[in-house]
């Protein structure tokens, strides 16, 4: 989520017509077409942050900006050349890192929350002690982890710290 990403197509010969066809989960279908003998491009029901990126010489590259969990999906690009059709398929999965938040509940049991990440964070415990966890789904495809201590350590320690690892990157927060 919020990085760019750029889509390259599959060029073999001289290009006549260049085709993006966007099929996101969510929404109807984007498509985009490049003419060179015109050199003129077409858009239907495509987002503002997805556009051509042009560099001389070679057919334009699909970018799209500030991705977002709405750009998930399949992208497919169509080339029609002197050497004949060719098609590039891209699939698209956003990761969503979570929040991380940590505190203590009514009863003083530390609270680890990594909320809206996507895929699900995976939650741990330093010192180890035992531990329940829960999820939450939320419309949008990202999950909120709660893990809460259910029994201290038998170390003696004054501070406990919560272990977040994602494919987006990896936390920890602490709490005395």
């Amino acid at each position: 989520v919020g990085n760019s990403s750029v889509l390259h197509c599959l060029i073999k010969g001289q290009i006549s017509m260049l085709t993006w066809t966007i099929t996101l989960k969510a929404g109807g279908p984007c498509i985009l077409v490049y003419r060179t003998d015109t050199h003129m491009t077409h858009r239907t029901n495509c987002s503002d942050n997805i556009n051509w990126k042009f560099e001389p010489g070679q057919a334009p590259d699909l970018e799209i900006q500030q991705v977002g969990l709405a750009q998930e999906g399949n992208y497919s690009c169509e080339v029609a050349s002197t050497d004949g059709n060719f098609r590039t398929t891209y699939h698209l999965t956003v990761l969503a890192p979570p929040r991380l938040s940590l505190y203590c509940d009514e009863q003083g049991s530390p609270v680890c929350e990594a909320a809206a990440g996507k895929p699900p964070a995976q939650l741990s415990w330093v010192p180890e002690s035992s531990s329940t966890a829960e999820e939450k789904g939320h419309h949008n495809g990202t999950v909120t982890v709660l893990s809460k201590l259910t029994a201290c350590s038998t170390n003696v320690t004054n501070v406990t710290t919560c272990m977040v690892s994602h494919p987006a990157g990896n936390w920890s927060q602490s709490i005395a």
